[in-house]
């Protein structure tokens, strides 16, 4: 057991070591550090056998100490997932490089030229569970953005993490590159968090991905800003213009694709106009594989089908096949409910009234919100940013999910011809 002094000692180390390569990684042009990408794609198609049996370590001590089916499967790697990750990473790779971007020129009344221009964040924290995928995600978006990254993932996926980041450091060392770019914390207690989130002097943003139990202790120990991936407590909402068969194929996607991730949905809200004949269809469409927890009226429509719902379910992310249903009197209802009971990551409306669609988009604030589309496109491969480092339900910097450009920020270049001020 590592004592406090020590601990405190060695991620200090690893801190230091990450604000060095920082200044190394924002210098390099944009060829070297798409050079390191492209190789990190290639090294993780190369490491495959020794992530796979890292995984398959992990799995096992996972199963052995009773985590829930929809972690095992956050946890779980294969060749698919693998060729996922790595593909992702050649995506990054592809991208525009956003270092270096003039963002807005304004030319003052004095002569002044004043561009924004964006720059690297520094130092990013990343801190997370049973999401080995994070690990390739992480250090790639922040490579391409000019930043170092210190990643605290779970003692639950230490074997996979490890075998993740050895293709990483295989890339940056074949870009030439500081391999401290990328680094995991080599303590796995949670006091190490609370170590790491006290480094304001070598930190600039630390990013918890997790359950809400990681994400408070995050908060109230961090005195680095925090941007907070918090949970996806995702609605949709089949209004009274739905095609109804279009809206059975999106909720069975939405809730059954894969269950255990964050833009998964957790809350149907159907329009008490076509609740009766609608609810049946539900119920039918996606029991018994989905236990449905429903309101007064979904269960006299469902039938035995349907436990009763508590206050709690609304708020609830089960990550799981579960299901919370209610009936709503119309689109005030259901937006008045999202408002209340949601976590402001991904609402979609299910209509073919282009109003009531451009209404509910105009009405709510979540970082996402979409119209005839299952909510597991709340996704940054899937909304072109190649990857992303997580979903923000944070309001500053950045909001939804992040990709490089939400990794950068942007500073004034003032250009004059001799300018002095009166």
């Amino acid at each position: 057991m590592t004592g406090p002094s020590e601990r405190a000692s060695q991620i200090r180390g690893v801190a230091e070591a990450a604000r060095t390569a920082a200044r190394i990684v924002a210098k390099a042009g944009a060829p070297q550090r798409t050079r390191a990408l492209t190789a990190i794609a290639e090294a993780i198609e190369r490491h495959r056998p020794a992530i796979l049996a890292g995984n398959a370590r992990d799995l096992a001590a996972a199963r052995d100490a009773g985590m829930s089916a929809a972690l095992l499967d956050r946890l779980m790697l294969d060749d698919r997932r693998i060729a996922g990750l790595a593909r992702a990473v050649s995506e990054i790779a592809a991208a525009p490089d956003v270092l270096g971007r003039i963002d807005r020129t304004e030319v003052r009344p004095n002569g002044l030229e004043v561009q924004r221009v964006r720059i690297p964040l520094g130092v990013i924290a990343m801190i997370y569970e049973a999401r080995p995928n994070v690990t390739t995600d992480a250090a790639a978006l922040c490579l391409k953005a000019g930043n170092a990254c210190i990643l605290r993932g779970g003692r639950e996926a230490l074997g996979s993490n490890r075998a993740l980041l050895a293709a990483v450091h295989d890339g940056l060392t074949v870009a030439g590159l500081p391999v401290e770019a990328a680094q995991l914390v080599p303590v796995t207690d949670r006091e190490a968090i609370a170590e790491l989130v006290r480094l304001d002097d070598l930190i600039d943003l630390c990013i918890p991905r997790g359950g809400e139990g990681l994400i408070r202790y995050v908060a109230e120990h961090a005195r680095v800003p925090v941007i907070k991936h918090y949970k996806g407590v995702c609605h949709i909402y089949v209004h009274a213009a739905a095609d109804p068969e279009r809206a059975l194929a999106i909720v069975e996607n939405a809730k059954r694709q894969r269950p255990g991730v964050c833009n998964a949905v957790e809350t149907v809200l159907v329009d008490r106009a076509i609740a009766a004949s609608f609810v049946p269809r539900l119920v039918a469409r996606l029991t018994p594989a989905v236990e449905l927890r429903g309101d007064d009226t979904v269960r006299a429509l469902g039938g035995d089908a349907v436990r009763a719902a508590s206050e709690d379910d609304w708020y609830a992310e089960y990550l799981d096949l579960i299901l919370a249903v209610r009936v709503v009197d119309d689109l005030d209802a259901a937006i008045a409910h999202i408002e209340r009971y949601g976590s402001s990551h991904t609402e979609s409306i299910l209509t073919a009234d282009p109003a009531a669609a451009e209404r509910f988009v105009r009405e709510l604030d979540s970082s996402t919100v979409m119209i005839n589309a299952s909510t597991r496109f709340a996704d940054g491969g899937e909304l072109g940013l190649g990857a992303e480092i997580g979903i923000s339900t944070t309001r500053l910097h950045a909001y939804g999910p992040m990709g490089a450009e939400g990794l950068t920020t942007t500073k004034f270049v003032v250009r004059g011809s001799g300018q002095v001020r009166t």
